[in-house]
């Protein structure tokens, strides 16, 4: 067996947005690294809080960018949470979408029907993320929660991440409900929930799966609560300063610059580390010191140990020039 951090695993459960591509671009690497786990016999899901598109048009958009993939090993908050309100209405029963057509595809796909009017007397409002959803829209839902359908919401991101930088995401959206209501969703389908982990886990009959995201709030979170190991890249939305502030809930067990991370030892992307090459960090009371020089990531995963501890980001100086530019690039 090929000795580097995913070749303890039996399934990787890549997030996309963030992690494989950003929008529509491919981020450099996910192809090469796909494929080259699929070589050595790891099974790949993809598990993604966007619900704008259907698994098959997922699978479709990756291979179009390089990435292989099956609809059957794509999992959508959509599909998800089209059947959990199929699990607890009737069948052909009236369901407001609030999204994309793909959203209203999952939800005529499981047996009920999409409304787009508080009128059709909707028994539950389903959310997701879709670039056209309006005022319009977001008013109807409105009237229908308050008439008592029950208030789905397939993610709550607050962004998604661009080659731009992060846009709204559908937890900006439905902010704005929550804002008109003053009250959250009645239940939340996506990441950080467990269930897109454990169901593509389930899915592959893997035993050891790792999960891969660019998010702490969502990606790692659920993989935490599922009770997964999991790996943060930093080419999406979570940066070294929201990791070295992460609660324990929102810890990863690795962290790498991008997906060639995988195939580094392991205990090269362990997080924290107790000691890496050409760093040091020195403790005094409430403050830490870094010192030295070498990679970032390294660093990063140095520093953890002391504010993961108690030692504020904030009280991080720098002893070294290299030091300082790390400091000064992750915002502190």
């Amino acid at each position: 067996m090929t000795d580097h951090l995913a070749s303890s695993y039996d399934l990787a459960i890549f997030d996309l947005d963030g992690v494989v591509f950003l929008i529509d671009k491919p981020i450099p690497g996910a192809a090469e690294a796909v494929e080259r786990l699929r070589a050595e016999g790891t099974s790949i899901a993809y598990a993604t809080n966007n619900a704008s598109r259907r698994a098959a048009d997922v699978a479709t958009l990756l291979t179009g960018m390089g990435v292989s993939a099956t609809p059957a090993e794509v999992l959508t908050s959509a599909g998800a949470a089209a059947a959990l309100v199929a699990e607890h209405v009737e069948p052909g029963s009236p369901v407001l979408v609030v999204g994309a057509e793909a959203l209203r595809g999952e939800v005529r796909d499981a047996g009920l029907t999409p409304v787009d009017s508080a009128d059709d007397a909707p028994v539950a409002v389903v959310q997701g993320y879709g670039p056209e959803v309006g005022w319009k829209i977001l008013s109807e839902a409105a009237l229908a929660v308050r008439a008592g359908a029950t208030w789905y919401a397939t993610n709550t991101d607050r962004t998604l991440p661009s080659p731009r930088g992060p846009l709204p995401g559908n937890g900006s959206l439905i902010a704005v409900l929550r804002t008109a209501l003053d009250r959250e969703p009645d239940v939340v389908v996506g990441k950080p929930q467990p269930a897109l982990f454990t169901t593509a886990a389930s899915a592959a009959g893997a035993e050891r799966p790792l999960a891969i995201g660019d998010r702490l709030d969502t990606d790692i979170q659920g993989a935490v609560g599922a009770g997964m190991d999991s790996l943060l890249v930093l080419t999406g939305v979570s940066g070294p300063k929201d990791l070295l502030a992460a609660p324990a809930e929102r810890r990863p067990a690795f962290v790498a610059a991008d997906l060639s991370g995988l195939f580094r030892p392991a205990d090269r992307a362990a997080v924290p580390a107790a000691e890496v090459d050409g760093w040091t960090v020195t403790r005094e009371g409430d403050r830490a010191v870094l010192d030295g020089s070498g990679d970032p990531v390294d660093a990063l995963r140095l520093l953890c140990g002391v504010t993961w501890d108690g030692v504020a980001p904030a009280d991080i100086s720098a002893a070294s020039a290299d030091a300082t530019e790390v400091l000064k690039s992750w915002g502190l």
